[in-house]
């Protein structure tokens, strides 16, 4: 395999919320993919996730990229974005031409790289006039910026099974460990790598709702994930103020 280290960068979808290990700690996708190619290339792989959830694009390229690229890793897994387009000052004309040049920048270090069309999301969230245009053109820009520098495109957008609420987590924002463990199959399939083939499985979709008992799971929803969201960006914060990576450096993979 020609793959002896892999560094993902990111925000929380990269993180691995809301895929937790009994420590309350992150798996995540990246995790599961790492585990995978450690266990083709042996003891001497190298892995680092540099991914915090809450991560502004901007952020991300001035943090994390070059992180990334002075580790010199074979691989790198870069999503970035998805906050950006949550807000009101996401300005595409700046975001575009800016994420073609940083996926060039990580080419030219001769890594191999891993972009995302994202997901559908929006049809669970409020915000889909405003939301929804941006999320397609931010879809669109990576995939063409894939092609253009040759990158390893990962369509999650094209899969109709993430529809399936029981692939996100309660907060309807983040993926589930079942969607972690889709994304991973995904991910390692585009490699030409195998995986667990309970991965790609998909959990039955949940009986339908009655109306009342929907309308008071959206009140909730509301309270526990919308009304946090919106004071912290009132107020300047972000959910991974206090966080650090969780793997900061190249280091091996303690396989199981």
């Amino acid at each position: 395999m020609r793959w002896r280290s892999f560094v993902a960068v990111g925000d929380s979808f990269t993180e691995g919320m809301d895929d937790a290990y009994p420590d309350g700690t992150y798996r995540g996708w990246a995790d599961l993919v790492a585990t995978r190619l450690a266990a083709e290339a042996g003891p001497d792989f190298g892995y680092a996730n540099l991914a915090i959830r809450g991560r502004l694009f901007p952020n991300i390229v001035a943090e994390q990229v070059p992180a990334a690229l002075a580790m010199k890793p074979d691989l790198i897994s870069f999503a970035a974005g998805g906050n950006d387009v949550l807000r009101r000052t996401f300005d595409p004309d700046a975001f575009v031409p800016r994420f073609d040049a940083v996926i060039g920048q990580l080419r030219a270090g001769g890594a191999d790289v891993v972009l995302f069309r994202f997901a559908d999301v929006m049809a669970r969230l409020p915000g889909q006039r405003l939301v929804a245009p941006r999320v397609a053109l931010l879809n669109r820009v990576v995939g063409e910026v894939a092609e253009r520098h040759g990158a390893i495109l990962v369509d999650l957008y094209a899969d109709d099974t993430y529809l399936n609420p029981m692939l996100w987590s309660t907060d309807r924002l983040h993926l589930s460990a079942a969607g972690h463990r889709r994304v991973a199959g995904q991910v390692l399939s585009a490699l030409g790598v195998g995986c667990d083939e309970e991965w790609l499985m998909v959990p039955p979709h949940p009986a339908p709702t009655p109306w009342l008992a929907a309308r008071a799971a959206d009140l909730r929803w509301a309270g526990q994930h919308l009304a946090p969201w919106i004071k912290r960006r009132l107020t300047g914060r972000s959910s991974g103020d206090l966080i650090t990576a969780k793997r900061p450096v190249l280091g091996p993979i303690t396989l199981d």
